[in-house]
């Protein structure tokens, strides 16, 4: 399930077998059980949020493409035609609050049907009473569905500054996990985590050069790989620290 009824499509590389959990094994491991307490994800930017929303988002949507596969052959090996037989209702959806899609609040509605609803930026409404009032429905329908809910922001719901009280009480019985940032070792697996995720070779030492050189936000450092990916794809060259040094100073030209 890559591309959503919001248009929105889901990073192909979002998944949960490409980030690296480092101190937050816990909330990993949370999301990767199945569970209809709604969560709430809080930190700062680059820290993984929206990574993890869609990868809960493709996790759901593989499962429920298995469901309708062990159905199917069931169906098949009983001699019960299964011709079109599907899933009840999408098996996930990702919803993000910021950005340059302005959705109005009515947007939601029909997204409590879903088994799991990711509501990525949530604190991007905070004070805009019609959005407020919009979750405060959306979670109250969703709980009775038993809907699994799961927001993200960048500040913990009782540090946001929401108008509605009906939605703060809301937003405050969610289980809150704090997303910790990598230290340098974690980074740097992380780095070669997504490389190796790339089929690219990336090792300590180049990794420990880029992190020595570059912005140590790990959004910033992915983008970095991006770009060297593609370097070493046109030159047919491994990622070695002389050929990182090459390419990041030929970047550096062109954009000067």
């Amino acid at each position: 399930m890559k591309q959503l009824a919001l248009g929105v499509r889901l990073r192909a590389d979002a998944v949960f077998e490409s980030f690296w959990a480092g101190p937050n094994s816990e909330i990993v491991a949370t999301l990767r059980s199945p569970s209809s307490v709604p969560l709430w994800l809080w930190g700062g930017s680059g820290s993984g949020k929206t990574h993890l929303l869609q990868a809960v988002c493709a996790a759901a949507g593989e499962a429920a493409a298995a469901e309708v596969a062990v159905t199917e052959a069931a169906a098949t090996e009983a001699g019960v035609p299964n011709a079109g037989l599907q899933a009840d209702g999408p098996p996930a959806a990702y919803f993000p609050l910021a950005g340059p899609r302005a959705l109005p609040p009515e947007a939601l509605a029909g997204f409590e049907r879903t088994r799991v609803l990711c509501v990525d930026d949530v604190d991007a409404v905070a004070g805009d009473s019609a959005w407020e009032r919009a979750l405060f429905r959306l979670f109250n329908e969703a709980s009775e569905l038993h809907t699994r809910l799961i927001f993200a922001a960048a500040a913990p719901p009782r540090q946001t500054d929401w108008r509605l009280e009906d939605w703060k009480s809301r937003a405050a019985a969610c289980v809150v996990y704090q997303l910790r940032e990598l230290d340098d070792d974690g980074r740097i697996e992380a780095l070669r985590l997504r490389a190796a995720q790339r089929g690219l070779q990336l090792p300590y030492e180049t990794s420990e050069y880029l992190l020595k050189r570059m912005p140590r936000d790990m959004r910033s450092l992915f983008e970095i790989l991006d770009r060297l990916d593609e370097a070493s794809l046109v030159a047919q060259r491994r990622l070695t620290i002389p050929f990182i040094r090459d390419a990041l100073e030929k970047h550096v030209r062109t954009k000067s």
